[in-house]
């Protein structure tokens, strides 16, 4: 009789329950789940499962062969993990420590499109900034040397007509420095004519991004989308307590020549010279963060039940711009020819690689995410291996789609 009593009061506690707001209220209907990225087996997110299991065959040997000490790789579909592992050391050697899926690496040009590229769109959906202002609007020195008509468009699609890179690092020991031999630049090709990947018109983005905002590019990437995102361990300047859950990168023979291996610290000599926050290098990141803000992306800018950009914005920025390059808004796409990213991609596919050995896929049209985290340039820059690695593990994991 007691069991009973107490069954019968937790059922009529359950009616006056849903009566009273709970979910079987019919005026109170069950709310949709929030868009995240959850773990599921790939057998059932339409993935061959044993056919994924041979990229960590590719990726092994590819740790065998030096083409880089360690990495992580995560591949997510539809917007669930189907794949995070990691492979290797953080450097070569006896006794030391291997790669975790928690390893942060120094991102290198993925800076351009995981920081820079985002906070372009955020930008224009607030309508203070526009892609057809001109940069002099926003910083009027740079106009010199036939500079005045380049608008932030030219910036984002790398027809500004500037350098791809110079080494400022050398004369330079200060940001001003920097910054003013870049505004005096002239320019090496007509703007809009050609595509010349350049680093410094994503210097000069990261620049208008602090102007229109009045803050830091870091502090505004990290308020608007990292930490609402829960990106704890993407950022700038990593602290000290950090320093041993990140790959090194090259042995510094070129910066401060100590002959140590870049820890911490950004690899990309012009991004240190304006202390390590720049438009095109300087964010370090785990795979697993990276793949939150891509599915972001993949998602139309909505994660979590939050908007964080307007899905024309980003469909429009994803996008191929003309018929003369493969170059979208900040971002790349697959060339016809051959490709790092493989031959299996989509035409619909977003692409962007790192120096440092890092690179995101992203392809709308199967639902697929994939992050390459490695540190291939440790101990030198001149290994370039991990060109043959690239295009197999990408062709494996979509050869792997059921």
């Amino acid at each position: 009789m007691c069991y009973r009593f107490i069954l019968v009061t937790l059922l009529l506690m359950g009616i006056c329950w849903s009566s009273s707001g709970g979910v079987l209220n019919s005026e109170n209907p069950p709310q949709p789940k929030k868009h995240v990225l959850r773990w599921l087996n790939p057998n059932k997110a339409g993935i061959n499962g044993k056919k994924l299991a041979l990229v960590d065959t590719i990726m092994c040997k590819a740790v065998r062969d030096s083409a880089f000490p360690g990495a992580v790789l995560l591949v997510a579909k539809d917007g669930m993990i189907v794949h995070h592992k990691a492979y290797g050391h953080l450097e070569y050697g006896a006794n030391v420590e291997k790669v975790d899926t928690n390893t942060i690496f120094d991102i290198a040009s993925l800076t351009k499109v995981i920081a820079t590229t985002n906070a372009c769109m955020r930008l224009i959906d607030e309508r203070k900034l526009r892609l057809k202002d001109r940069v002099v609007k926003y910083l009027p020195d740079f106009g010199k040397n036939g500079k005045s008509k380049i608008t932030i468009q030219n910036l984002l699609l790398h027809n500004s007509g500037l350098p791809a890179w110079k080494p400022f690092y050398r004369n330079c020991h200060d940001p001003k420095c920097l910054l003013d031999s870049i505004f005096a630049l002239p320019l090496v090709a007509a703007t809009g004519d050609s595509t010349i990947y350049s680093d410094f018109g994503f210097i000069v983005l990261g620049k208008i991004i602090e102007k229109v905002c009045a803050t830091t590019l870091d502090r505004y990437v990290d308020s608007v989308f990292f930490r609402p995102l829960g990106m704890w361990t993407t950022m700038y300047n990593p602290p000290a307590n950090l320093i041993s859950r990140i790959a090194p990168t090259e042995i510094d023979t070129l910066r401060e020549k100590s002959g140590k291996a870049i820890r911490g610290q950004v690899h990309d000599e012009n991004a240190a010279i304006l202390g390590g926050v720049s438009g095109h290098a300087g964010l370090f990141s785990t795979a697993s963060d990276l793949a939150i803000i891509l599915e972001m992306i993949r998602n139309g800018g909505e994660y979590g039940g939050k908007r964080f950009i307007r899905k024309a914005t980003v469909e429009q920025f994803i996008h191929r711009q003309s018929q003369k390059s493969t170059r979208a808004l900040g971002w790349d796409t697959k060339k016809p020819q051959r490709s790092w990213a493989g031959e299996l991609l989509s035409n619909k596919a977003f692409i962007h690689a790192g120096f440092t050995g890092t690179s995101v896929v992203v392809d709308p049209h199967c639902g697929v995410i994939i992050v390459l985290l490695t540190n291939r340039v440790f101990p030198t820059r001149e290994n370039e291996k991990i060109a043959e690695v690239r295009p197999k593990v990408h062709d494996g994991i979509l050869g792997a789609l059921k």
